[in-house]
């Protein structure tokens, strides 16, 4: 998994501490987390593909949640930035070097390495969608949303 998940979910606890009904600028997300805002733009652009963030063009624009945070599901996040495709690729190795001389019936069913794969991303996709933006405001650090909103301030909003 690329930083981009990361940082995508950190801007979806920025939003959601700083919660203004006027879009947060992508270069004032990108000071708050010291990145240039073309990089966190790109990162940006499919939160708001997938529904996870609204964006809004203009001299006021910027970004907010598309909706709350108890709606928006960290698996929802990594699909957007990472998307949708299985981590693992069973290409059927077992099939070659000695495994060619074996009967085709050998190979009817998935190997054990495929299904072990498939089974750990299974639980690793259902952990993250059964977790929230709101569960993570809920896990941080009990100064976190004040440090962000006077870091913000300092800024100018």
């Amino acid at each position: 998994m690329g930083e981009g998940v990361e940082w995508g979910l950190h801007c979806c606890l920025a939003l959601a501490w700083l919660d203004e009904q006027a879009p947060i600028p992508a270069g004032r997300l990108a000071e708050i987390f010291e990145l240039p805002p073309v990089y966190l733009k790109k990162r940006l652009q499919p939160l708001v593909r997938a529904g996870v963030l609204a964006s809004v063009a203009g001299a006021r624009g910027g970004y907010r949640l598309a909706r709350s945070p108890e709606r928006i599901t960290l698996m929802e996040v990594v699909a957007a930035v990472e998307g949708t495709t299985e981590a693992f690729r069973c290409t059927e190795i077992r099939q070659r070097g000695a495994g060619a001389e074996a009967a085709a019936s050998d190979f009817a069913k998935p190997c054990g390495v495929a299904g072990a794969m498939r089974r750990a991303e299974l639980a690793w996709r259902r952990e993250l969608a059964a977790q929230t933006v709101a569960d993570l405001l809920a896990a941080s650090p009990a100064g976190a949303p004040a440090r962000m909103r006077r870091f913000h301030e300092r800024l100018g909003s």
